[in-house]
């Protein structure tokens, strides 16, 4: 096998297995292609349509994982059961809220790059609304990451791993706020109306 035909099989299989739920530097390999390309290495068409067909096959294959296992898993008795259950029952009407963002822009944040597709099977988010931000969000992926590495080179890869942790970090204190806030309001007496009885 040429060496180009090996790197395009290597990307493909680490951003797939990263999609599906291996702990896989997935991103990590779409940088270094995209900075091969940038010095004439490989292609980054092929760059980029290869890692946008792996995050799609990698995160469905998540996403049946979740859906056949993710429950059995979470709910089986073990350690950590009670957590487990209540992290179900906590993604399940997050999920049918907030899936299709979830899904979409979990791809640009390290964490959910690998989880996304699982807890979207386990939540029973719907398979047909999924595939569609799926898609998207794995096409938009492989375009900004990619292209950003090759029109970067080598100065692309510390960049954009920032880039990714600064999102997460914002994504973590914007998610921590709401949730404050969301307890901060149910704290609050109800106001009754004027004039009733005390």
């Amino acid at each position: 096998m040429h060496a180009d035909l090996v790197a395009y099989v290597i990307l493909f299989l680490l951003i797939a297995g990263e999609s599906s739920g291996a702990p896989l530097p997935g991103e990590t390999a779409l940088i270094a292609a995209g900075v091969l390309a940038s010095q004439g290495d490989l292609s980054i068409v092929a760059v980029v349509a290869l890692a946008a067909t792996g995050a799609i096959l990698g995160d469905n294959t998540g996403y049946l994982l979740g859906r056949r296992g993710g429950r059995w898993l979470l709910t089986r008795p073990g350690p950590f059961l009670h957590h487990r259950r209540k992290a179900l029952e906590r993604s399940e009407p997050f999920f049918a809220r907030h899936g299709a963002k979830t899904v979409f822009f979990g791809r640009w944040l390290p964490f959910l790059r690998v989880t996304a597709a699982w807890l979207a099977g386990a939540s029973k988010l719907e398979w047909k609304r999924f595939l569609v931000w799926n898609a998207l969000g794995g096409i938009l992926w492989a375009i900004t990451v990619g292209v950003t590495a090759y029109l970067l080179g080598e100065a692309a890869a510390h960049d954009i791993r920032l880039a990714g942790f600064v999102a997460l970090g914002a994504a973590v204190v914007a998610l921590a706020g709401f949730l404050l806030y969301r307890r901060a309001r149910r704290r609050l007496p109800m106001r009754r109306p004027p004039g009733s009885a005390g």
